[in-house]
């Protein structure tokens, strides 16, 4: 229902609906009706572990019963051990962790440290993107979430595409030493999950190596598991200069976000002023559900379960553009992000949303964006993958038919 006391999340107030939930176990959610709905696309991209997981609840459990907050520069065991942890796990050269509340927030603060780091006030990022709904973030961001909200923060070179000859010459010709970072998505994931070209990533790295530009990797959308590696820029053989992480790090249990950064860039302020700061920095309960949930990826393998379960997601995705021709094309993903072209008149779209509620399924549709996007928390096994997406498949079909 509408008209609730709280507004509602990119909606007209008036015409926005709300999902009345009560809590969930598993890949599935619970909804105050009874029903039980299968999550395939980890709500906002984030429930890597889907609900109810016993580790991270008694993880935030026994911090709020030990020390529920401090103040943002306290040094305590789960924060310290949490900024070791994400080190580790980062390439080697990774030195410094700067926490955030989200991802907005993670890409935000590391423009911060660019512009700071490099002197520089230009940026760089890609049409078809995604940032983050803070201005800032927002300002990087490549798609129509932007346009209403103009003027931003200025000083954003948006390129087209993944040419990497296009981006070469667009940082070419806005001016050596013009540009502090190239903000960019391993795969733009609710944009579509737009896949690189093999060269493209390492022909980035050079040249922000050449116009000595920093390059961040936003893994906020892909980061810990969702492309079957913890990173997704692993798969591109590059390591970037910062890495912005968030909704996967607490398998959104807790709002947190961090910004792993580079020795070649934390070293400039070992001496300079990091003009940079949050009330609740490293969060105590919120460190905790983002330890825990580490600690779960590792202990259950689930970045290789991902990995794994790739092939039979894109070759039920595979299927059905083969069985729906008129309607679905292009399958296509990486680990359990994985997506479809849908094609339809605004009345297939509205019964197709009919058929996939009816069938209690949660996946992100988009007539804006012609696509059906994938991401089942990487808990998901096999056989209930399967049946989803059967059952998608069935929803595609029936709103097709008539």
């Amino acid at each position: 229902m509408g008209n609730k006391d709280y507004f509602l999340t990119w909606s007209s107030q008036r015409g926005g609906t709300t999902v009345s939930t009560v809590g969930g176990q598993g890949v599935h959610l619970k909804m105050s009706d009874g029903s039980s709905w299968l999550d395939l696309g980890s709500l906002s991209y984030q429930g890597n572990l889907g609900f109810g997981h016993p580790d991270v609840v008694s993880a935030i459990q026994k911090q709020a019963g030990e020390m529920c907050l401090t103040m943002p520069n306290a040094s305590f065991p789960v924060k310290d051990e949490l900024a070791r942890r994400l080190l580790e796990l980062a390439p080697e050269g990774f030195t410094k962790v700067f926490f955030t509340l989200g991802g907005s927030e993670a890409n935000e603060n590391a423009m911060k440290i660019a512009r700071l780091a490099t002197g520089r006030h230009k940026f760089l990022a890609r049409y078809r993107s995604y940032h983050g709904a803070s201005l800032g973030a927002l300002g990087l961001t490549g798609d129509f979430r932007r346009p209403p909200l103009e003027p931003g923060i200025g000083n954003v070179v948006h390129i087209l595409g993944q040419d990497a000859a296009h981006l070469e010459e667009v940082m070419e010709l806005e001016g050596r030493g013009s540009i502090a970072a190239v903000f960019m998505e391993p795969i733009p994931g609710a944009n579509g999950v737009l896949l690189p070209s093999p060269d493209y990533w390492p022909r980035m790295r050079a040249a922000c190596d050449d116009h000595g530009t920093l390059l961040v990797a936003d893994e906020v959308l892909t980061g810990f598991g969702r492309t079957g590696r913890c990173f997704g820029f692993e798969h591109e053989g590059v390591v970037p200069d910062m890495i912005t992480v968030a909704k996967g790090l607490t398998a959104g249990y807790a709002p947190l976000g961090a910004v792993l950064v580079h020795e070649r860039v934390a070293s400039y302020f070992d001496d300079a002023v990091l003009y940079a700061g949050l009330t609740n920095y490293a969060h105590p309960l919120c460190c905790a559900a983002a330890l825990a949930s580490l600690k779960v990826y590792e202990a259950e393998d689930l970045y290789t379960r991902a990995a794994t379960l790739e092939p039979g997601l894109l070759a039920e995705l595979e299927a059905i553009a083969r069985a729906q021709p008129d309607h679905a094309s292009s399958p296509r993903g990486r680990g359990l992000l994985a997506a479809l072209d849908i094609k339809g008149d605004p009345a297939f779209w509205e019964r197709l949303g009919q058929a996939v509620a009816k069938r209690r399924l949660l996946l992100h549709l988009s007539e804006r964006r012609g696509t059906a996007i994938f991401a089942p928390p990487l808990i998901i096994d096999k056989v209930v993958l399967e049946e989803g997406l059967r059952a998608f498949a069935d929803a595609l079909a029936e709103a097709g038919s008539r």
